[in-house]
């Protein structure tokens, strides 16, 4: 059975069964189908194959941007135009890790911080945390994933999934983390406005956290929870 046809078997009214207990006797996870009512991401049929085409190219290689990609697709025998390309990879929130101008730019009221880790000796756990975003490819369209990692040993802290890219769900894996693990003394992002905001930062600063952040269009500053997500 499809997520599809599971999500239409829950009654999200029903007086005396929850919509989790209903999602755990369909094995069904809640996000799947929180994703599948409210997920403003929709997309065709046509729309989703791109999607998955998209996504496995750029999992074999991630300095594809929109034009190479326009490229493989076209190779591919699918008659698409560019913006089409654009606009996906856009939704899908990935882009070629290659450096360039003008990526992860943060709002222009929030405050920027320097990239602290050039040089430095990582040796010991709760060192240095970082965080990014990607997300989770749906039968019916896509979530956004973001997680907390321990720099030295790899490990995932904790982590969030959500239907909209905003900063609320970066807060509460940190918020998370922080509540089950010993306070780092370094955290580094990428200078997204989910990461800038005062949310996150005010967050960093209420528990005496140094606050890090890739350089423009850096990706491999933040090496290793990009290599989670290509793994």
């Amino acid at each position: 059975m499809s997520i599809g046809e599971k999500c239409s078997h829950i009654d999200p009214g029903h007086p005396d069964v929850a919509i989790s207990r209903q999602c755990e006797l369909l094995d069904l996870p809640r996000s799947s189908y929180y994703s599948a009512v409210r997920c403003p991401c929709q997309e065709t049929e046509e729309n989703l194959l791109l999607i998955r085409l998209i996504d496995e190219e750029y999992m074999r290689h991630p300095f594809y941007g929109t034009r190479k990609m326009y490229g493989y697709l076209r190779r591919e025998g699918y008659q698409v135009n560019r913006k089409r390309i654009q606009r996906l990879m856009r939704k899908m929130g990935i882009e070629s890790v290659v450096p360039k101008p003008n990526t992860s730019t943060p709002r222009k009221e929030h405050k920027r911080y320097p990239y602290l880790l050039r040089g430095m000796d990582i040796n010991r756990p709760d060192q240095l945390w970082c965080s990014d975003i990607t997300y989770i490819r749906l039968s019916g369209g896509f979530v956004y994933l973001t997680a907390v990692m321990d720099w030295y040993s790899r490990y995932v802290l904790s982590w969030e999934i959500s239907v909209t890219i905003d900063d609320e769900f970066c807060v509460n894996a940190l918020t998370s983390a922080l509540r089950q693990h010993d306070v780092p003394e370094i955290f580094n992002t990428d200078q997204g406005s989910q990461y800038t905001g005062n949310g996150f930062t005010g967050l960093l600063e209420k528990h005496g956290i140094r606050i890090s952040m890739d350089g423009k269009g850096r990706a491999m500053d933040n090496i290793f929870i990009e290599r989670l997500w290509r793994s």
